[in-house]
């Protein structure tokens, strides 16, 4: 018979380790920087800004077009769809099922610079593309720089009359 030295802490972390394991499991599905993310699978998404619009790429490759809602509801854009296992009538055996089926909702605080009237979505190639127009107001403006329009800063300082 072999002696083991008693360690009262191995089942504490063992059952740690347990849980780091499973909360891994859970942000690896479910990772968003901050944005909603519930579903069986979650697209990924690109996201830019120019000068002039938010765009958003996210790839839905498999759906239709009928498939998918997009919302845009009190500065949230709300991207929801599902993407449905096609079981044909005989009898296949797989060996692996790598893709991801069953619904998706991504949803996106959008800033108060985007005019939610003018928003626009595409469909093309397995990719939504939705565009968000800023309004006007929000839009960087050209300020032009007047040269030689004043007197030069040290001729003001020189003569004491000129000011």
């Amino acid at each position: 018979m072999a002696i083991t030295r008693f360690d009262p802490f191995r089942d504490v972390l063992a059952l740690q380790n347990r849980m780091n394991s499973i909360f891994q499991e859970y942000n690896r599905s479910n990772q968003g920087d901050g944005d909603l993310v519930s579903a069986a699978f979650a697209p990924p998404v690109d996201i830019y800004e120019d000068e002039h619009k938010i765009v958003l790429k996210l790839e839905v490759p498999g759906l239709k077009e009928s498939d998918l809602d997009i919302q845009l509801e009190n500065n949230v854009l709300t991207v929801k769809g599902e993407r449905k296992f096609d079981k044909e009538e005989k009898e296949e055996n797989f060996h692996r099922i790598e893709r991801r089926y069953g619904s998706f909702y991504r949803s996106f605080t959008i800033p108060n610079t985007v005019n939610p009237e003018s928003v626009k979505a595409s469909y093309e190639a397995g990719v939504l593309r939705l565009e968000l127009e800023k309004r006007a107001e929000a839009k960087p403006k050209q300020i032009k720089v007047e040269i030689g329009a004043q007197k030069p800063i040290e001729a003001v300082k020189k003569d004491p009359q000129a000011a």
